[in-house]
């Protein structure tokens, strides 16, 4: 696995032992920074379901000011460290361990994203609960932008009252949704 745009082009990073983490692949992830393009720059980002950093990492590589990245393994959580120093972004990165679907106190105040990165299990049901979750932590900007990556079996809510779907695209059995948040 790899940074595949940006100043860190090229940089590999370190994966986690084993099955439980699903990366995202190299096509599905330049895709999507392809279509986010003009709203990293600058932008303060929250990478929940973290697995490696690569979703994260990829978007400081491109521009983005800060991430917090979010995992509740400990064996994840040594991993985006490692890469996080690995590319010598310590002082734009931090990493908070805590479960997504609970609470996000963990994320130390001050923090106000605006681009988050949402990449849960698949077919496992955390999405509606962790966009609850992030609706009610009070850490989103007004018109914060959230990119899930999810099963093309699985749906997104529309009712979750803040969160609104403003594109869908799919690429063979994974899709990527795109939401506004305006509260």
């Amino acid at each position: 696995m790899r940074i595949i745009g940006g100043e860190l082009r090229g940089k590999k990073l370190n994966s986690i032992k084993g099955d439980r983490t699903r990366p995202t692949a190299d096509r599905v992830r330049e895709s999507l920074f392809n279509i986010i393009a003009f709203h990293i720059t600058r932008a303060t980002v929250l990478d929940m379901f973290a697995g490696t950093g690569a979703l994260g990492l990829e978007a400081l590589s491109r521009g983005a000011s800060s991430a917090v990245f979010v995992d509740n393994s400990r064996d994840a959580v040594s991993v985006i460290r490692k890469n996080i120093h690995a590319c010598r972004l310590d002082s734009r990165a931090s990493v908070c361990k805590c479960d997504v679907l609970k609470n996000l106190n963990g994320i130390k105040a001050g923090h106000n994203f605006n681009l988050v990165l949402l990449d849960p299990p698949y077919n496992k049901n955390f999405i509606r609960p962790a966009l609850s979750v992030l609706g009610y932590s009070h850490l989103l900007e007004k018109s914060a932008r959230i990119v899930i990556e999810h099963s093309i079996l699985e749906k997104i809510p529309e009712d979750i009252r803040g969160f609104s779907l403003t594109d869908q695209r799919k690429y063979g059995k994974t899709a990527i949704s795109f939401m506004s948040y305006m509260v």
